[in-house]
């Protein structure tokens, strides 16, 4: 029924020969914030503001509206003997229609500043209801699906993509600053590759050909080492066909960098100085409000290697329980238990392993040191330490946060780690790292020393704005279909 009297409304609007959706462009002289900040020498002074109307209030010949725009909020009066003829378009206007409006900026009697229109212009007629407020809204649900009227109603929703804006632009910024070059890599790929995970699977019409949702843009920027580049970064949207629940969504953000003749080391280095610099700016300092507890990013940030911690949570030595079986049966006789659907191979079980036992008790920020060589395929070996990687993880509240190692350009160990990969698969794994055929082929032109990282810039949303899932740091999660 409100929907229908928008309609009779708009319909009233024509009448009166006013275009609801008005095409030429509305010249402001301030925002309402502008109003406000400078009051002082703005009184009396004419202004010409737009927005949408929050709510209005009649009085028989006067009327009082509030005006939000991006900045802010503003009073409006609305009287009939400044505003003579066009008084009568109040009929027609409600909550949620935008207005144009010029007037004088003054004070009510309560000491209120106002616009004291002396014309108004309609610039869009809302033809839907805006829930009353904040408490018509609770319907998470409802919230995700209809972002757009969570953004109207919610100005703490906006301030988090504001946030995340500004965790983005000073990733880049530092980047930049270090000499980096922003490039762009295919999404669309012939083969996925760059992280253990399910792809999208897709079909090219005109080529009759399979393809892939790119899970990572890893291959594609190591392959730019190669061609002689030697510092580049991506911001990727990276796609995975997996589990959907509070820390992840099948379409997510990251941000990727590689350096050549760098190391892992140094890039932990690298990590330290932009997170300095990220929270300050971003958080005002080092420690972070999350939910209960307060995450203290101070430097240096501990470090602690992934034998040690495993050991510490489940009494299990994986340099000693250095297979499948052996692991399996430690796992049985400390009575842990995972859940071993399409988890195959060393390297997916310890990781099962630490996802449940481990990873949960690492609260304070840390680096996670030098995974089991089986985790991560496109790694390099520790030399002098082969059984392990030169890999770190930034961890903080049980988030993973960034990932980095040093890159393997062994061609001959990378394609029989792919391959390894494969019989995992024929095993049942469940998730993989594919095989790229062509980045082999790229490594076998020779590709320097490189360390790689990678960081999720949802996550970091996450926790910079104590949102306790993905879906509020995402402006559009993906939601399924409304049953």
């Amino acid at each position: 029924m409100a929907e229908q009297d928008r309609l009779q409304k708009l319909e009233q609007l024509k009448k009166m020969k006013v275009n609801p959706y008005p095409g030429a462009a509305f010249e402001r002289s301030h925002q309402t914030k502008e109003i406000h900040d400078g009051f002082a020498k703005l009184e009396n002074k004419k202004v010409s503001i737009a927005g949408r109307i929050m709510s209005i209030r009649e009085h028989g010949k006067l009327a009082f509206a509030d005006l939000e725009d991006y900045s802010g909020k503003i009073q409006l009066w609305l009287a009939e003997d400044s505003l003579k003829k066009q008084f009568k378009l109040l009929k027609a206007v409600e909550r949620g229609d935008f207005l144009g409006v010029h007037g004088t900026v003054t004070k009510t009697k309560r000491g209120e500043v106002s616009v004291k229109a002396d014309k108004i212009e309609v610039l869009a007629k809302a033809l839907r209801t805006l829930p009353t407020e904040w408490s018509g809204l609770k319907d998470t649900e409802y919230r995700y699906r209809q972002r757009y009227v969570d953004l109207i109603l919610n100005k703490s929703v906006r301030e988090v993509f504001v946030k995340r804006c500004q965790i983005l632009r000073e990733m880049r910024t530092f980047l930049d600053e270090k000499g980096f070059i922003e490039v762009e890599t295919p999404i669309i790929q012939s083969a996925f590759g760059g992280a253990a995970a399910k792809p999208f699977k897709t079909h090219i019409n005109d080529l009759k050909q399979d393809a892939y949702l790119r899970i990572s843009d890893e291959l594609y920027l190591k392959r730019l080492i190669v061609g002689g580049f030697e510092k580049v970064y991506e911001v990727s949207k990276d796609f995975r066909n997996e589990s959907i629940d509070s820390t992840h969504n099948p379409e997510f953000t990251q941000i990727e960098f590689y350096q050549a003749y760098a190391d892992y080391e140094e890039l932990m280095k690298l990590t330290e100085e932009m997170v300095a610099r990220m929270l300050k700016k971003v958080n005002g300092g080092m420690k972070v409000k999350y939910g209960d507890v307060v995450l203290d990013f101070t430097l240096p940030l501990k470090r602690v290697k992934f034998r040690d911690v495993v050991l510490k949570e489940t009494s299990i030595d994986i340099d000693k329980e250095n297979t499948e079986d052996k692991l399996k049966k430690a796992m049985k006789a400390k009575k842990l238990a995972v859940d071993l659907n399409g988890v195959v191979g060393y390297g997916a079980l310890a990781d099962e392993l630490y996802k449940k036992y481990v990873r949960p008790k690492l609260i304070q920020p840390c680096f996670l040191l030098d995974y089991p060589a089986e985790m991560i395929p496109l790694a390099k070996r520790k030399d002098g330490n082969p059984s392990k990687i030169a890999t770190f993880q930034l961890l903080a509240n049980s988030f993973e946060l960034v990932k980095a190692y040093n890159e393997l350009n062994d061609p001959i160990d990378q394609k029989e780690r792919f391959e390894e990969q494969l019989d995992l698969e024929k095993k049942g794994l469940g998730a993989s790292f594919g095989y790229d055929e062509d980045f082999v082929k790229a490594l076998e032109y020779g590709m320097p020393p490189t360390a790689g990282w990678g960081s999720g810039i949802d996550r970091w949303t996450m926790l910079l704005t104590n949102q306790q899932t993905i879906k509020e740091a995402i402006l559009f999660p993906f939601m399924g279909e409304k049953k």
